[in-house]
């Protein structure tokens, strides 16, 4: 990274967030990431350096349109055997690489704004949207610990995020996210449904033609 972690901090908003609610125990901060953005993509490079990014293929074979790639000390990962948390990367056989503090640091003052103090994330799972990829409604249930929340920050091109209820038939929110937008859910919506609408063509500043998700989770 360019900076140390403590200027990275520094960055942070310093007056209140947008804070928009999403539902009991979901909130959408406005902005939040904005001013550290370009320092969370900078980083991202040694992350992809030690894990490139991979299409994951689901239990049923069919390969993900969103690349991925994870940090922390379990990775989310997807294979004809199911979904499942490892320590390793199976590519390589090596350790995650390590989430970077100012990964660390950005989750937990997101979670600590949205009403859930002291989140220690464990995993941090890294999806890339090229045009036209798309995340179907789902739940986050591969995790342990439930009574932590999820944190997904958004950057670079910006996405319709949906998200729904407790069940794949409840009719989903959708709202636009930009880069630097971060989604908080938790408690009585830790397992609602949600997923992201193919993303449009474009062009950011950022990620080039891309938008990047990091999505933190206390996985055990």
């Amino acid at each position: 990274m360019n900076r140390a972690s403590g200027d990275l901090l520094n960055l942070l908003p310093s007056s209140e967030p947008a804070v928009e609610s999403l539902g009991p125990g979901a909130v959408l901060l406005r902005d939040f990431a904005r001013g550290v953005a370009p320092d969370l993509i900078t980083a991202l490079d040694g992350i992809l350096a030690a894990a490139p990014w991979r299409h994951m293929v689901t239990p049923g074979g069919h390969a993900m349109s969103v690349s991925m790639t994870n940090c922390g000390a379990f990775g989310w990962f997807s294979d004809r055997k199911g979904y499942r948390y490892v320590p390793a990367d199976p590519l390589t056989g090596a350790s995650w690489p390590a989430m970077p503090e100012a990964y660390r640091a950005l989750a937990v003052r997101a979670a600590a704004e949205s009403g859930y103090p002291g989140f220690v994330p464990d995993s941090c799972l890294i999806n890339r949207y090229e045009p036209g990829a798309r995340m179907g409604l789902h739940q986050d249930h591969d995790e342990t610990d439930m009574t932590a929340p999820i944190v997904s920050i958004s950057l670079g091109l910006p996405a319709t995020f949906l998200f729904g209820g407790a069940t794949r038939k409840d009719r989903p929110r959708r709202m636009r996210l930009v880069s630097g937008d971060i989604v908080v859910w938790g408690g009585a919506s830790r397992l609602f449904f949600h997923g992201v609408d193919p993303v449009p063509e474009g062009e950011h500043k950022l990620t080039g033609r891309a938008r990047i998700n990091l999505t933190f989770r206390k996985a055990r």
